[in-house]
């Protein structure tokens, strides 16, 4: 079997000298650009926060938002037994994580039942894209560089934002660290080691540089390494047959960002990151039929450069500016399906180029505006037979309006879109021209109890088909419609600190929502089992509640004690006209999902808790015996130990993840690890 060859130095030098220039051109611009305006005014309306804000300010604006937000950020994400961002978001409510097994496994998001194409994906404020299948592979995000998570159920509550971000049903939003210096430190320093069960070694290198008052560079590179290898049960009709050990789990991957931060003399503030990500994985497959091993391979590629400008050029006006580029590469082998021309070794090349810019106007102390206008562009090659190569070029338009006083904030967005598709072969889906409203609200009832408020919002969003759904050979089907949802939501959101006793904080959120999707793209069988196409097909409800506390207590003897509780109804139905499956609980959407999390800090030591709860689920569409799901749940422990030694600071810490050892599937015939290990070790200078 032939290896994805390194890449050669020659083509590093290139991108080296593509992102030098850009970034080099992107500083120089933005600096002469922002000395010829005027110092611009604090309109008071876009807040970044430090990061070492206040807790309490943090949750304020979280209660202030319109639409359910939910944050991990700063020691919340250490306290978790988290590999990657993917292990992290599985304690947000509403979330069912697709997780295909081990640690090199592909890992999306479903947010509400909508589907991981419905939920968009953003790294430092500008979109990460996938015009192929629509998914991001969350498992791909360290936690090392990771300073906040944050979901938005509908869209991110600030008109200040590109217009993608408005359009999609959910948007989870990744900020990386950015660089913090004490005193008249130059440089910070950060590594950390993982080793653990599976053969797991993770090394990864973090450096911030202070290069003026005004600009810091900041670079991350991590290694990852497994044999992927875990014990399982394979159950039959009537119990378990056998234990097996896991085969083709293995990864290795490099991962390497560079960041500059830069502030402007006149004011204004700008980032430019390049990104790079190389792996090899094995695909262990599903075990069905007493087939155990598995040999097909994933190579992926993933390269981009983007930037960011922020900037007042005149009062009461801000101004954000988007662009970025990105390359991936992916190559999947399968020995087991031949060809004409030997084993299936299928190559895909996608090409992004993407632009916003967004303009924000204070035409009141408490009436916003704002006018955001996205484009991008995306291409596919790929090396199957009659393939379409298909482009794609997309306009997005927001115009927002934000009316704020002390108790009240309503929002209203007015979306369009344009989108063309241009193939080479076959027949492109044409024009498709798109308008959806946006509603939101959020209300302090009570005079006297500010830090209650009720919010609600009503939202209309669509997706387009991927390049898959459309024109993979044999399957895509050309005349697919987009998938269209309406959202409405209506909750509360709560937040105390008590004057006496031992509470120090307790927030409430509590959400009900109603989904109906429309046109939902589907694959179905042909007149050939063995090629399927994609359809639009029917009509799905989803009715829900979201309900999170979160509990923090100071004990006597300066214990630090944290409790949080998540839970998610969610009852999400095909209610398609004349469906056989009429009612049925749509796949691997349970009824019942929830967590717990806990956790102690005393002097040096912090100890962890967490518990997960995915109750019983379907695999297929009809809710019958043989398509049942058993429900899982699982419990993780972590104790630290930090120190600071000299001018070293240590952190040392040991997570037991499975404690019980559970088996399970999150996704059916697709087994998960059982008990497992990780130490890891980490050292700031």
């Amino acid at each position: 079997m032939s290896k994805i060859e390194l890449i050669p130095f020659g083509d590093w030098c290139r991108y080296f000298f593509i992102f030098s220039v850009m970034l080099l051109g992107m500083c120089y611009a933005g600096e002469i650009y922002a000395q010829k305006q005027n110092a611009g005014l604090d309109t008071g309306k876009v807040h970044d926060l430090d990061e070492v804000a206040v807790r309490s300010e943090r949750y304020k604006l979280d209660l202030e938002s319109p639409t359910p937000t939910q944050v991990l950020s700063g020691k919340d994400i250490e306290k978790l037994n988290s590999f990657s961002v993917a292990d992290a978001i599985r304690y947000f409510t509403g979330v069912q994580l697709k997780d295909y097994g081990g640690i090199g496994g592909l890992k999306t998001i479903n947010v509400r039942s909508l589907g991981s194409a419905h939920t968009s994906v953003f790294y430092d404020g500008v979109i990460i894209g996938n015009a192929q299948n629509g998914q991001v592979d969350l498992g791909k995000f360290s936690l090392d560089n990771i300073e906040a998570i944050e979901l938005f159920n509908g869209q991110k509550s600030s008109i200040f934002q590109p217009a993608k971000g408005f359009f999609a049903s959910n948007t989870l939003f990744l900020q990386s660290r950015k660089p913090v210096f004490s005193g008249n430190a130059k440089s910070n320093t950060k590594l950390s080691l993982k080793t653990g069960s599976f053969g797991l070694f993770n090394p990864s290198v973090l450096y911030e540089q202070r290069l003026s008052d005004r600009l810091s560079l900041a670079s991350n590179i991590e290694y990852v390494t497994a044999h992927g290898e875990y014990k399982y049960r394979y159950k039959k009709e009537g119990g378990y047959d056998t234990t097996a050990i896991r085969q083709n789990g293995d990864i290795n991957s490099f991962r390497g960002e560079l960041t500059l931060f830069q502030q402007f003399k006149s004011g204004g503030k700008a980032s430019y990151k390049a990104y790079f990500y190389q792996s090899e994985r094995g695909l262990p497959g599903a075990i069905v039929a007493n087939i155990f091993s598995h040999y097909q391979r994933l190579w992926d590629r993933n390269f981009f450069v983007q930037g960011q400008i922020q900037k007042s050029l005149f009062e009461n006006h801000e101004m954000l500016l988007n662009v970025k580029y990105s390359h991936d590469y992916n190559r999947y082998v399968d020995p087991n399906y031949q060809t004409t021309k030997g084993a299936l070794d299928n190559h895909y090349r996608q090409s992004g180029i993407y632009g916003s810019l967004v303009n924000l106007y204070a035409i009141k102390s408490w009436w916003d505006v704002s006018l955001a206008t996205d484009f991008s562009y995306n291409s596919l090659d790929a090396n199957l037979y009659r393939f379409a190569y298909p482009t794609r070029f997309s306009t997005y338009l927001a115009f927002s309006s934000a009316m704020h006083w002390d108790r009240l904030e309503i929002q209203a967005n007015l979306l369009g879109a344009y989108i063309v598709d241009e193939v080479e072969h076959y027949r492109g889906t044409g024009n498709e021209s798109v308008f959806c409203p946006v509603v939101s609200m959020s209300f302090q009832p009570f005079e006297n109890y500010e830090t209650f408020r009720l919010r609600g919002f009503y939202k209309e969003s669509f997706r387009m088909p991927t390049f898959n759904d459309l024109y993979y050979t044999f399957v895509g089907n050309t005349f697919l419609e987009p998938e269209f949802t309406k959202q409405y939501n209506a909750g509360f959101a709560w937040y105390h600190e008590p004057k006496a006793g031992f509470g120090k904080s307790i927030k409430v959120q509590a959400d009900a929502y109603y989904n109906l999707v429309t046109d939902m793209i589907i694959a179905v069988p042909s007149a050939n089992l063995f090629r399927w196409t994609m359809t639009n097909l029917g009509m799905v409800e989803i009715k829900g509640l979201d309900v999170s506390t979160n509990i923090g207590m100071e004990l006597p003897k300066d214990v630090l004690f944290d409790l949080g509780f998540n839970y998610t109804f969610q009852h999400a139905t095909d209610i398609t006209s004349g469906s056989t499956v009429y009612g049925d609980q749509i796949p691997y959407t349970p009824v019942h999902s929830g967590s717990i999390t806990a956790s102690t800090n005393y002097k040096d030591w912090l100890i962890n808790y967490s518990f997960i709860y995915t109750g019983e689920r379907y695999s297929q569409k009809a809710n019958i015996r043989v398509n049942h799901v058993q429900p899982w749940y699982t419990s993780d422990l972590g104790l630290s130990w930090n120190k600071t030694l000299g001018k070293y600071h240590c952190n040392l810490g040991l997570e037991a993840n499975n404690l019980f050892n559970q088996y399970y599937d999150v996704v059916l015939n697709f087994p998960m690890p059982g008990r497992n290990y990780r130490l890891k070790l980490t050292i700031n200078v």
